[in-house]
């Protein structure tokens, strides 16, 4: 079943966005049919002499063909082809003037060189070399013949229909060409956004790195220390077990680096500093006002726990750069706060908010071009990571509204 749908021959310009487009093929060839069949028939029988009957069949031979050209333009070439020299066989039988062309009458031009362009749009260069010599050779070939002795004009047949082939192949790969940048281009634009979620997943297991790490370190230090601070209280199965636990933690730090060393670059090196969370982000804001617009914060002076901080503090830097990208100028408000939502179960989460006015002036696009458009999936990440929900998105008036609910129980955080 899918081999045949597979073989089945597509119409011309079937892949057109517009409805018009994909129709316009079927409508040319309709129109030229009906023009061509009984002008062909008329012109052969009143002008050139010949028999009606046998007008009539080469009328039929080059105009009906036309209609498969739409899906199928090289099986109609080979029959009006046929057709055009059987006609121009048949036309040394007769006495026509002189004047008149052959061998390909002008009929039998219009429809071959509508053919020809058919024929462009849909093979392949070698097809389309191959007919115009297969066109070329006729052409010649009956010009030994000739009843009335050869001239330019018996080439007309070569010159257009080699014409019309051209421009149908360029027109052809100009199509291809424009569909594959398309088809890169989304490519491109998945690939950036993954790698981009690649990157800041990367980034927060450092970030996660130090703030368990610290811990790590405090458990160490109190393990290794404990007999020497509390020497004469102390049996020695407790000692032995908390070198047993200095040991452990000192193993996991060793592991987690290990693993984090697969997660870093060359170009990326370990903070030397803590890591920031709530106390850092007023900071931020005056950094941001200095730079950017006028920003409002409202504090939380709650305790949280360090990812959670971490977080929040990444969640309000990126909010707060894409105003200054997109919106700059425009009065923003930052609030921290701690709730208990009425969801039943009680549990404490801290609410982030960042809101932006519009730009106070139009903008015609962001200031920073270079950026890659995924400042919402890191957002996302972060708050993925500690089992909270994000909401961002434009507001009526114009303006941005980011808000996330990260929770701080140790059941959520897990």
């Amino acid at each position: 079943m899918t081999s045949v749908e597979e073989e089945r021959p597509r119409a011309l310009l079937a892949g057109a966005s517009r409805r018009w487009v994909r129709l316009l093929p079927w409508a040319v060839a309709f129109v030229l049919c009906v023009v061509l069949l009984p002008t062909t028939i008329v012109v052969l029988t009143a002008d050139y002499g010949l028999n009606g009957g046998v007008a009539s069949a080469l009328a039929v031979a080059q105009a009906a063909p036309l209609l498969l050209a739409v899906v199928r333009p090289l099986h109609a070439w080979c029959v009006v082809f046929a057709g055009d020299v059987a006609g121009a066989l048949a036309l040394l039988s007769v006495d026509f003037q002189e004047r008149l062309l052959w061998p390909f009458p002008p009929m039998e031009l219009v429809g071959y060189v509508a053919l020809c362009l058919a024929l462009g749009l849909r093979e392949r260069p070698r097809t389309l070399v191959l007919v115009w010599l297969a066109t070329a050779g006729a052409n010649v070939g009956l010009g030994f013949v000739a009843p009335h002795g050869s001239g330019a004009k018996e080439l007309l047949l070569t010159i257009l229909g080699g014409v019309a082939l051209l421009l149908g192949g360029v027109l052809r790969e100009r199509s291809e060409v424009r569909r594959r940048l398309a088809e890169q281009e989304t490519i491109s634009e998945a690939e950036r956004g993954r790698r981009t979620l690649l990157e800041e997943r990367a980034r927060i297991a450092r970030e996660l790195h130090d703030v368990v790490a610290h811990h790590m370190s405090v458990i160490t230090v109190q393990a290794d220390t404990a007999e020497y601070r509390l020497d004469d209280t102390l049996p020695p199965d407790v000692r032995r077990e908390f070198t047993s636990i200095a040991a452990t933690a000192r193993e996991s730090l060793v592991e987690m680096r290990r693993l984090l060393g697969v997660l870093r670059n060359e170009e990326s090196h370990g903070e030397l500093v803590p890591q920031p969370g709530l106390a850092q982000i007023g900071q931020l804001v005056e950094a941001t006002a200095r730079t950017g617009g006028p920003v409002e914060l409202t504090p939380c002076e709650a305790e949280v726990p360090e990812a959670v901080g971490l977080s929040a503090y990444r969640i309000v830097q990126e909010a707060l750069a894409n105003v200054v990208r997109h919106a700059p100028g425009a009065a923003t408000h930052v609030s921290l706060s701690v709730a208990r939502p009425d969801d039943g179960r009680g549990r404490e989460r801290l609410t982030v908010l960042v809101v932006n006015d519009p730009p106070p002036e139009p903008t015609t696009g962001p200031l920073e071009v270079g950026g890659t458009g995924h400042g919402l999936v890191g957002m996302r990440e972060r708050v993925r990571l500690v089992g909270g929900t994000l909401d961002a998105g434009p507001l009526p008036d114009g303006g941005f509204r980011v808000a996330a609910q990260l929770p701080l129980t140790e059941e959520d955080l897990t």
